[in-house]
């Protein structure tokens, strides 16, 4: 079955994603700053939650799931990625264990766990959940935490696993990780729970300078740690399943579908803009002492890849001259809004080297840390080198088109410190450590 790309001259009227809350609390650059120099609280509680349980729930993940769960321990996270038999991502999201036969997901995968379990022969059972889950990240982040709960448990906990706290008299979970890519933990319970935790966030970060993250500038957290994000910088592979996508749409608000286009690369048909695990920056996690679909064709790539995942630095020169077309001519440039669009489009650019398309660029946005423009993309390994320059193609199709001079860079570009030292950020005794 076809299914046609919807450009952004076929979106409903209103259409936008409001994802994260109010788009700005004190100003899209002040909060920008906040995880280089204090900390963030960021509302993911829109996120789709779903709880696997029963005897053959670990297997159930193992069998849809390219990480391997023959290592998975209570109180870990992984990422969890689930991709289609030809090895282009379906879903991925946060998956935790928190017991022999329990374990939560965030993220659309829930829905493809569900699917599949409902039509295979599984002694599981996947349920939606509500929880909330609150992001505080920042190099004060710990002291915040610290000053709700005194316990060593967060000093002491692994990345990509959970701890106990306790907030305004509720016992949550502490994930450590680090989206911003800097120190950082992921605060989840029932969502009943939320307002009390939040408010004891908010009292307890003010000494330390904490800003609450806006809808605006949420996005360039993602760009900077180079972290992709799904609709944003790849359409979810569920198209080929129509069973599937019908099952998937009737949770999705009624005016939304999961493949909004924008921008220069028109790709002929929607798995045109799927893609894999390896371009996408996450072949580390792709194992294969299982089986799930697309194992075959995903061994094979990770041992030669076509394309991988890279940083773009677009030339501020250039950029500047888009902007100030929309002043200047009469026939302006496509509108490059600032820090990044914010209606939810996945905006997909040419990327060319010496007039060949090399790759395609997406996440653009306006780093106000950096003073650089800078997008992800996906590009030919033969053109990724650190230092190259490329040219993306900005103009959506009918507009003029801009070349726009670029380098590339690593992704992520902001140098990672999620892993960091969470005793020697505490300022507590090294004896922690």
């Amino acid at each position: 079955m076809q299914y046609k790309v919807e450009s952004m001259r076929t979106v409903p009227e209103g259409y936008a994603w409001s994802r994260f809350g109010q788009p700005e609390y004190t100003d899209w650059l002040d909060e920008s700053l906040s995880w280089k120099q204090t900390c963030y609280i960021g509302d993911w509680s829109f996120l789709w939650q779903h709880r696997i349980t029963g005897p053959d729930a670990l297997r159930l993940l193992s069998d849809f799931t390219v990480n391997s769960m023959a290592s998975f321990a209570i109180g870990q996270s992984k990422h969890a990625i689930h991709t289609d038999d030809d090895g282009k991502v379906i879903h991925e999201g946060v998956l935790t264990r928190f017991g022999e036969e329990e374990f939560m997901v965030h993220g659309r995968g829930g829905f493809w766990l569900k699917f599949n379990a409902e039509r295979g022969n599984y002694r599981a059972e996947v349920t939606r959940d509500d929880w909330f889950v609150l992001q505080v990240s920042g190099p004060e982040s710990i002291k915040v935490l610290r000053k709700l709960d005194r316990s060593d448990a967060l000093l002491t906990t692994k990345y990509m696993h959970v701890a106990p706290m306790t907030v305004a008299g509720h016992e949550i979970h502490a994930l450590r990780q680090g989206m911003s890519g800097e120190l950082g933990f992921e605060l989840q319970g029932p969502v009943e729970w939320k307002a009390d935790v939040y408010g004891a966030i908010m009292e307890a970060g003010a000494e330390f300078g904490i800003r609450r993250m806006g809808g605006r500038v949420a996005p360039i957290n993602h760009l900077e740690a180079g972290y992709p994000t799904i609709a944003t910088d790849y359409i979810p592979a569920i198209f080929g399943n129509p069973e599937y996508v019908d099952y998937f749409m009737a949770s999705m608000p009624p005016f939304a579908l999961p493949a909004y286009i924008a921008g220069s690369y028109r790709g002929r048909a929607i798995d045109e803009y799927y893609r894999s695990p390896i371009e996408l920056g996450w072949g580390r996690v792709v194992n294969g002492d299982h089986e799930f679909p697309g194992r075959e064709v995903l061994l094979k790539e990770r041992e030669r890849p076509r394309r991988v995942l890279r940083t773009l630095v677009w030339n501020s020169d250039d950029v500047a001259d888009v902007l100030a077309s929309l002043v200047r001519d009469e026939q302006h440039y496509t509108f490059m809004e600032l820090p990044r669009d914010q209606r939810g489009f996945m905006w997909a650019d040419r990327v060319e080297q010496d007039g060949r398309l090399v790759g395609v660029a997406t996440s653009r946005g306006f780093s106000y840390w950096f003073r650089k423009t800078l997008s992800l993309a996906t590009i030919d390994v033969e053109s990724a080198e650190i230092g190259n320059e490329v040219q993306v193609i900005w103009g959506n199709p009918g507009d003029p088109e801009k070349r726009i001079r670029a380098a590339v860079a690593a992704a992520p570009f902001k140098s990672p410190r999620s892993r960091g030292d969470l005793a020697l950020a505490a300022g507590v005794s090294t004896d922690l450590r």
